[in-house]
């Protein structure tokens, strides 16, 4: 595929809107002293779900006021039931084998009694002594984090998507799939650079950290973009990230709460590797059933 066939002024509006309005908003938080600590201020936190309508946001924008094309490219549609079900069960399977991979691999051990996050609220004044004991409470985080999980985050998670592969993705993919899952992956993850400076998701390792974000995009790319692309539609990729923002910022870290961010867990290699085998897989099913009707 040629270069030229690619929206430049598109694509490059879209980004200096999405990347500068949120550089902007987090730089300011940061400069006024905001660090993604265990539980950052309340503010912070507020603003810091606002901004993951700025993609949303670039691409109404761009095709408002640059590009004039209308929002037909984004596909905001919701599509067939089916990949919302099957996709509710495959990203909690992918958490499981993640850190089951990581327990086995001697990275981390699972905090069963939960010692970790009582001490974490009684640090900010809760009372822990009426807490459910963890055979009753991990349960019923799992299963919040299941149904109720992925409508939550997925409002949020439709304000990246609507972006990300409501709007970049078919913009680039006159490129070809490879080049333009790539492209789209390193994207995403160096759009929260700001955030991971100051510890978001991986504490201690700044530049590390912005690298291993990159990676966890890319091989989460893989699997998001063929079902949006497939199924035509960017609702659908916001479950799915409302589904994977479901578990990651749930039950997972509060059972295996100590993990090198680099390493296990899934934002480490482990996370990676599995991302990246269960994108390839979906990109082979989508060869398998090129031609017919698929979910």
């Amino acid at each position: 595929m040629s270069y030229t066939m690619i929206d430049r002024k598109g694509i490059v509006s879209f980004l200096v809107i999405a990347f500068g309005i949120t550089y902007a908003i987090e730089g300011t938080l940061i400069l006024a002293g905001f660090r993604v600590t265990e539980i950052p201020p309340l503010y912070g936190q507020f603003i810091i779900a606002g901004v993951m309508w700025v993609p949303a946001l670039a691409t109404v924008l761009t095709v408002k006021l640059i590009t004039r094309e209308g929002f037909g490219i984004t596909n905001f549609r919701v599509g067939a039931l089916r990949p919302y079900l099957t996709s509710a069960l495959i990203v909690p399977a992918c958490f499981i084998a993640t850190y089951a991979l990581t327990w086995l691999l001697g990275l981390s051990q699972p905090d069963w009694q939960l010692a970790d996050f009582r001490a974490l609220l009684a640090s900010i004044g809760a009372d822990t002594s009426t807490m459910p004991s963890p055979a009753l409470l991990l349960p019923a985080m799992f299963l919040a984090s299941l149904f109720i999980g992925p409508m939550i985050n997925g409002i949020f998670g439709f304000g990246e998507e609507f972006g990300w592969r409501g709007y970049l993705l078919p913009k680039l993919m006159p490129l070809g799939k490879f080049k333009a899952y790539t492209i789209v992956g390193v994207i995403w993850g160096l759009w929260h650079a700001p955030l991971i400076v100051v510890g978001f998701n991986y504490t201690g390792y700044p530049i590390l950290g912005i690298m291993g974000m990159v990676g966890m995009t890319t091989a989460l790319s893989i699997y998001m973009n063929e079902l949006t692309l497939r199924n035509r539609s960017s609702i659908l990729a916001g479950w799915i990230h409302g589904a994977f923002n479901g578990q990651a910022y749930g039950i997972w870290r509060i059972l295996f709460p100590n993990v090198n961010p680099l390493l296990g867990g899934v934002t480490g290699l482990v996370g990676i590797t599995v991302w990246l085998v269960v994108g390839l897989l979906e990109v082979h099913r989508g060869r398998v059933v090129a031609g017919g009707s698929d979910d």
